[in-house]
């Protein structure tokens, strides 16, 4: 399969049959013409003479390819279309001024020249149509302009004419601001690179040429061109791209960096780990790009209801023309001009366009902010969500445990014995442990002996004395002070795993361990239920004090403590009977509870599991951009509806006008053409920046702590 750019595609309804006429070709039969991304993929084997000619039927055509891959953008479609509305305006403009100085045939001539000029592709599909009895936009154009000159209104016909012109300029305008939008954002992959060769001599190189182990040289202010590790060299990189932060991240020699990232200012080598196809970005790439054209169910609808509006207003239109002549003594003539002008407000154009536009809009402005939305029916869904559940570990909380308060008994033994039994470890609890002892400069010694209790802790001989650490279970052999328990229970009460240090005679001391709340955890809540999410909830294998006391710190409506990844699923499903449910996890340890809920949203920054298990996958290592996520999907829902209603009012209020008999020709043209203008330019403000009412991440770059 081949893909080829199109120009001058502006409807949505035409792209269909478009395409359904280029899948009758030979090897057509797996065309796709894709209207959201203007784009159109073909079997190579296809007729591209005939592919072009059934382009060209509706005004559209392939964008001829130049150099190293890179499509050729003309606008040349448009900027005719508006050349033509301008001229036929300024000839129906001087009709005015010449009306008294000029014969009547003059003034046809002209009104002849300023219809043929903007209407003239309207009238030729539209008459292609007629005669193969398909029905659309083009053939109630054609039959309106037909009908306004058979009973001599000229001036009207030419209105319709350049109104309609003007509208199909505006309509393709709209629909390509929002897929210029979507192409700065691919813009971001990178063309080229210094390949660095055996012989170390430099050769620039096209990125699809890249293969795994591969030694690149990335200069300053250059595009790291895939996936890589830094094998000599510093600098800050701008990782934007990727996870939408605006901060660069400092890189040394064995770091991690992602294909598209910046250069900031210092010289990289990088051994390419990804060829580019494979790469995080190309994966994004290519996600974003195929969620532009996933339906919405409200879309679906929009489309099958268009299938047979556009038959039905006819059919209206005919009993507008025959009826009140026949039954009320009405004149033919005036019934004959209000079944055009019904014919006229009958354009189902505003109506398909109600939904694309905000819904590229919407993907394209999360996939800035680093959020990969997979599908329009997603951004829907993320709009309706009412509950939000989430995994606890690396996802509210850092993942990492810490050492949060201490106990302190033996003040000179504590923290030196503690270090010394554990400094070997590469246990979690075990680094929290160490992480404290180095804050405290403690002379450590070197164990004699070291055992593992299981199910208890440790014991270990230090200068030939006998020391346990770990859980009460490690000393029943000990007679504790009234204090000493009140202590144990207070931090146990609190939430906190006790390791406790002690010898045989005494305890020396307590730490106090959890897991670390991120630091945006409860701005994050809190926005969250500013953002319109009712119920937020923690699903987790914690014991329930623990999970209480995240819960309480962080603001969570709900807990579900205990469970195992069983239960989560079986929590999840529960759930989601009596709320629309979005979960968010890691994206591996979660998937089976991602699938299962209503929506399931990752944080993954880039990892594969992350962005195949999730529908929508957030590439920050923090949930920060959820809140403004969900604005963002609850800003498209409204558009949409607001569309739909404002659509299908216009035409309703233009309906209703026939009964008085006040519908004219012109009055039906500005409302179609109102209708379509004010759908497109308010789906367009889904791209305009708005400030968040409150973001931790907008705090966090600003170097400021987040209000509560």
């Amino acid at each position: 399969m081949k893909e080829y750019k199109l120009q001058g595609l502006s409807c949505a309804n035409c792209a269909a049959e478009m395409e359904s006429e280029i899948k009758k070709l030979d090897h057509g039969g797996d065309a796709q013409l894709k209207f959201n991304s203007s784009k159109l993929l073909v079997h190579e084997q296809v007729n591209l003479s005939k592919v072009r000619q059934i382009l060209k039927s509706d005004g559209a055509s392939l964008v001829e390819t130049k150099e190293h891959g890179e499509n050729g953008h003309n606008h040349s479609h448009g900027s005719n279309m508006k050349m033509l509305v301008f001229l036929s305006s300024v000839i129906f403009g001087l009709t005015f001024l010449l009306q008294s100085h000029v014969s009547g045939y003059v003034l046809i001539m002209m009104y002849v020249a300023a219809m043929a000029l903007s209407g003239y592709q309207t009238f030729i599909k539209g008459a292609k149509n007629l005669v193969k009895l398909k029905f659309n936009i083009d053939t109630l154009m054609t039959i309106a302009l037909i009908g306004a000159v058979a009973i001599g209104e000229w001036r009207e016909a030419t209105i319709v004419a350049i109104l309609f012109g003007l509208n199909e300029y505006l309509e393709g305008l709209g629909m390509e601001k929002a897929r210029n939008s979507m192409e700065q954002l691919l813009k971001v992959a990178p063309k080229q690179a210094t390949l660095i060769l055996e012989n170390g001599s430099e050769r620039v190189v096209p990125i699809e040429s890249l293969q795994e182990n591969d030694v690149v040289l990335v200069k300053a202010g250059e595009k790291i061109p895939s996936d890589g590790i830094v094998i000599e060299g510093f600098s800050s990189v701008n990782e934007s791209a990727i996870t939408g932060e605006s901060l660069p991240v400092e890189k040394a020699s064995g770091e991690n960096l992602y294909g598209g990232s910046i250069n900031n200012e210092g010289l990289l080598k990088v051994k390419i780990t990804r060829a580019y196809e494979d790469s995080s970005l190309a994966k994004i790439l290519h996600l974003v790009e195929e969620a532009q054209e996933m339906k919405t169910p409200t879309e679906l609808f929009i489309n099958r209801f268009a299938k047979y509006y556009t038959p039905a207003i006819m059919l209206i239109s005919l009993l507008v023309m025959v009826l009140p002549p026949l039954l009320f003594n009405m004149e033919w003539g005036s019934a004959l001009y209000q079944g055009l002008a019904v014919l006229i407000v009958g354009c189902p154009c505003a109506l398909i366009l109600s939904s694309p536009i905000a819904i590229v809009s919407g993907i394209t402005k999360n996939a800035r902010n680093g959020i990969l939305v997979k599908g329009g029916v997603f951004l829907e869904q993320l709009g309706k969500v009412e509950s939000i559940a989430f995994d606890k570990t690396g996802t509210l909380t850092k993942g990492e445990p810490t050492v949060q308060t201490a106990r302190v008994y033996n003040a000179e033994l504590f923290y030196s014995i503690a270090g010394s039994i554990e400094k070997n470890s590469s246990h979690p609890i075990a680094k929290a442990v160490m992480a404290e002892v180095n804050t405290k400069n403690s002379a450590l010694k070197e164990p004699s002996k070291v055992e593992a209790l299981p199910g208890k802790g440790i014991y270990a001989e230090i200068d030939h004395t006998p020391y346990y650490m770990g859980s009460e279970q490690t000393i029943p052999h000990l007679n504790l002070s009234n204090e000493q328990k009140k202590d144990i229970e207070s931090l146990k009460e609190a939430g906190y795993t006790l390791v406790i240090v002690s010898s045989e005679e005494e305890i020396l001391g307590i730490f106090g361990i959890a897991d670390e709340i991120r630091d945006e955890s409860k701005s994050l809540i809190k926005d969250l239920h500013l953002a319109g999410i009712k119920h937020t909830i923690m699903l987790t294998g914690d014991h329930e004090k623990t999970a209480e006391k995240v819960a309480g710190e962080i603001g969570l409506t709900d807990v579900y403590a205990g469970l195992l990844p069983e239960q989560k699923v079986e929590q999840v499903k529960r759930l989601s009977k009596g709320t629309r449910l979005a979960m968010v996890g890691d994206g591996i340890n979660d998937a089976p509870a991602l699938a299962t809920a209503d929506l399931g949203i990752a944080m993954g920054k880039g990892t594969d599991s992350a962005i195949e298990t999730a529908d929508i996958v957030l590439m920050q290592d923090h949930l920060g951009k959820l809140p403004s996520s969900i604005r963002i999907a609850k800003q498209v829902n409204r558009v949409v509806k607001l569309n739909i209603t404002l659509a299908l009012g216009l035409k309703l209020a233009a309906l209703l006008l026939t009964i008085p008999g006040w519908l004219t020709l012109w009055v039906a043209i500005l409302s179609d053409m109102g209708a379509t203008i004010l759908v497109t330019l308010i789906s367009l403000t889904v791209l305009m920046n708005k400030t968040n009412k409150t973001s931790f991440v907008k705090e966090e770059e600003k170097g400021v702590q987040p209000q509560s």
